[in-house]
């Protein structure tokens, strides 16, 4: 906090209309069947591909840090993954004892599919809005991500 009082609150405020755009959006990804494709993940799921894309050739008790998860959970969800094809697990040739985690090309596709669809369904709302608040709302959501990435609350 930063001891000023309109500071603060102008934070907090922001705070809650970023809460009801997140609102917004998961309402709108849901109701459009946005929420995935081309194959039914959940979100714990969707958070291993993500990991994945961005680390390759992870272990799995690595990836277990980087989701805070417990091994068994990650366990369960890497062989549901498997199982749909989006990744592949093996031993790791310098460790037997480690599993390493890859992101399947189908896997790649599902995300790239995602995030598709969502760009287009966001593209529709951003275009109804007038032009200089395009300009803010891209700021705005960049600072946002990289002030989250700082604090250590989000992958890189």
């Amino acid at each position: 906090m930063t001891g000023d009082p309109a500071v603060e609150h102008l934070a907090e405020a922001t705070a809650v209309a970023a809460c009801e755009a997140i609102e917004l959006l998961e309402i709108m990804w849901d109701r459009g069947g946005e929420s995935l494709a081309p194959t039914a993940v959940s979100v714990s799921q969707l958070r291993v591909l993500y990991a994945l894309e961005r680390h390759t050739a992870i272990s799995q008790r690595a990836l277990g840090e980087v989701l805070g998860s417990a091994p068994s959970a990650v366990s369960r969800l890497c062989e549901r993954l498997e199982a749909l094809s989006l990744i592949r697990r093996h031993r790791a040739h310098t460790n037997r004892r480690l599993m390493e985690l890859h992101l399947t090309d189908r896997g790649q596709a599902c995300l790239n599919e995602l995030r598709n669809r969502r760009r287009n369904a966001l593209l529709s709302a951003v275009e109804a809005m007038p032009a200089p608040a395009h300009t803010a709302l891209s700021e705005g959501l960049t600072a946002l991500r990289h002030a989250v990435q700082a604090r250590g609350r989000a992958p890189d």
